[in-house]
């Protein structure tokens, strides 16, 4: 995962946008972005396909003491006649571990137009053909340890179990299910309607304005942090954890690591 920090002043407030795959290296990728800045307080927009389970609890809980807001968006930079201005459209993706991640801000709101999609997780180098795989009994543990670990921090950031119920009922080999608008309400993973709650000064553009162009500020998958294969296939860095694998690839680890 890669954080950029999007300068918004004298617009609107400054936020982190948080683009990509999590991974065993983006808790210290995101110690290394914050250090020497205050972020304490700021709003972190998210477009990511998910990744590592126990890292994206590390982060989650990071964001959680520096008192972080979240929201999903895409970042981009308008250019209109007046100068070039940064916004967040809202057609973005928030899906797996990110839909936990998103519940570690202290206010939280997803635009019409976002997607937040979630699935049980898997072991990463598996969950291509999961039914023809081979499982030991250290495998299960692994997968049996880390819900375990989910659900404690779901409870802990204020989420419901609704929230654990839709995600573990959806295997790998089924589309993602997308929560509904009533459903990020009653598994709390949405905390207000309002924009201004998480991005106060700005706001979310329902869509890109006519006769604006607009223009991403990262890459949703940045090269830095997955390696794309010819077949399209997303490689994430190793870590010892399972892993919820993003749409559109799959999350492949070494078998000699814990996936």
């Amino acid at each position: 995962m890669q954080f950029t920090l999007i300068a918004c002043q004298p617009h609107c407030q400054d936020w982190i946008s948080a683009v990509g795959i999590v991974t065993a290296d983006t808790p210290k990728a995101f110690d290394d972005f914050s250090a020497g800045r205050n972020v304490a307080g700021m709003t972190v927009v998210l477009d990511s396909g998910g990744g590592s389970v126990n890292d994206a609890i590390a982060l989650g809980r990071r964001w959680r003491k520096l008192g972080l807001r979240t929201t999903v968006g895409t970042s981009v930079v308008v250019k209109t006649d007046a100068g070039d201005r940064a916004a967040v459209l809202p057609d973005a993706y928030c899906e797996s571990m990110c839909a936990f991640m998103l519940l570690s801000g202290t206010a939280r709101y997803v635009p019409d137009g976002a997607h937040v999609r979630v699935h049980q997780i898997w072991m990463g180098d598996r969950a291509e053909d999961a039914r023809a795989a081979s499982y030991s009994a250290d495998d299960l543990m692994i997968v049996e340890r880390d819900i375990g670990r989910l659900a404690k921090y779901t409870f802990d950031m204020g989420g419901d179990g609704d929230l654990l119920s839709l995600a573990l009922s959806i295997p790998p080999w089924e589309k993602l299910h997308e929560l509904s608008a009533a459903e990020l309400h009653s598994t709390n993973l949405v905390t207000t309607d309002r924009i201004a709650d998480v991005l106060p000064g700005g706001g979310i553009m329902d869509a890109p304005v006519a006769g604006l162009v607009t223009k991403p500020v990262q890459d949703r998958f940045p090269a830095s942090v997955a390696n794309t294969t010819a077949a399209g296939t997303i490689v994430s860095k190793q870590t010892k954890t399972a892993e919820a694998v993003p749409t559109g690839g799959v999350a492949v680890a070494s078998p000699a690591q814990n996936p």
